[in-house]
């Protein structure tokens, strides 16, 4: 497939600025691959289309507040610093993506902080995810981190036009959120509550956890019309025997499997035996989900309302089916949904 086929017309005004009200109560959109049909639901309507015995698998990645703002010497220029991924915890050695990127060099300093406490200086400018930087801090690590929290904002994607505030902290992370490392929210499962999993318990839904630390993986635009010529940035993932466990007992007994959200989705389907079942892992992976694409492990998905062109939407459309995804976009276009991050929802059954 090519990348033109992944693009549509999109009304600017139904880019979601701000969360739903209520977690669980945005709009679910309920696409049946079987019947090939469409519903129009809540996101707490969930619960009607799995039974005791399912199985959702969940991302309990945490988001860090991965977006500081420092000065850069001499000129005092205001410069964006989005942090990626740390390099080296004992060097305080960071990959970071700069913005305005042209001003900075190798050896420039960035202060942060009305005290500049704290000092970073560039130490290498050519990396494929922008620039390397070594944090200069005569604190402890665990001290260097509180730091770069305190001064942190919530990584807020860039569409979304304004500043991060308060509410965001809670509301741009899961409720599950308890592993520290992503750069964006895995936004399937900003829809679920507290109220909305203990009903999920209680009617007998089992849930697994994994880890996909979000990188510029997940959000990397595509450049090549070919899709199988696009490289996915690596990501960190972790997938637990108990975890694994879990999963294979659900094939075996011809569960529902859902992933909830594409990164889910990506970390299961990168750790597949040559016999169909999922092995426990921990690594990286740079798998890049495209149609045509024979899914291993799940057979339901939930994910939000992506943008044209992304990874993402091409993941929901191998899932779907390419025409059938493109038919529910539209749909959710006319029947005005909330698009991306802070958007609507999607289940796959």
């Amino acid at each position: 497939m090519k990348l033109s086929e992944f693009t549509f017309e999109f009304p600017e005004n139904l880019l979601a600025e701000y969360p739903a009200e209520h977690r669980d109560e945005s709009r679910l959109m309920v696409l049946n691959r079987k019947d090939q049909t469409i519903e129009h639901k809540q996101f707490k309507d969930l619960i009607n289309y799995f039974d005791e015995g399912d199985l959702m698998v969940l991302n309990d990645t945490k988001v860090f507040p991965a977006r500081l703002y420092g000065e850069k010497e001499k000129t005092g220029a205001r410069i964006e610093v989005f942090l990626l991924r740390e390099l080296n915890e004992e060097q305080r050695l960071w990959d970071v993506l700069v913005d305005p990127a042209r001003k900075i060099r190798i050896g420039n300093k960035l202060f942060f902080g009305d005290d500049e406490s704290l000092v970073a200086e560039v130490i290498d400018n050519t990396t494929s995810r922008g620039r390397t930087l070594r944090f200069l801090f005569d604190g402890s690590y665990e001290e260097f981190r509180v730091k770069l929290n305190d001064m942190g904002e919530t990584p807020l994607p860039k569409y979304i036009q304004r500043a991060a505030e308060p509410s965001d902290i809670e509301r741009y992370q899961t409720i599950y959120a308890k592993n520290e490392g992503s750069v964006a929210a895995p936004t399937a499962g900003l829809h679920f509550s507290k109220h909305l999993l203990k009903r999920l318990e209680i009617k007998g839904i089992d849930f697994a956890n994994v880890t996909l630390h979000v990188g510029l993986g997940t959000f990397n635009p595509v450049e090549v019309e070919d899709l199988s010529k696009h490289k996915m940035d690596s990501e960190q993932i972790k997938i637990n025997k108990k975890a694994a466990k879990m999963v294979n007992s659900a094939l075996e007994k011809k569960r529902r499997i859902c992933a909830v959200g594409t990164t889910a989705m990506r970390t299961l389907e990168s750790s597949v035996s040559s016999n169909g079942r999922l092995n426990s892992f921990e690594g990286w992976t740079n798998k890049f989900i495209f149609p045509p694409y024979e899914f291993s492990i799940p057979n339901c998905m939930i994910t939000n309302f992506h943008m044209p062109k992304s990874t993402l939407m091409m993941m929901a459309s191998a899932f779907a089916g390419h025409d059938f995804l493109m038919e529910a976009y539209q749909e959710a276009i006319k029947e005005n949904y909330r698009f991306y991050s802070y958007g609507d929802a999607m289940l796959i059954i």
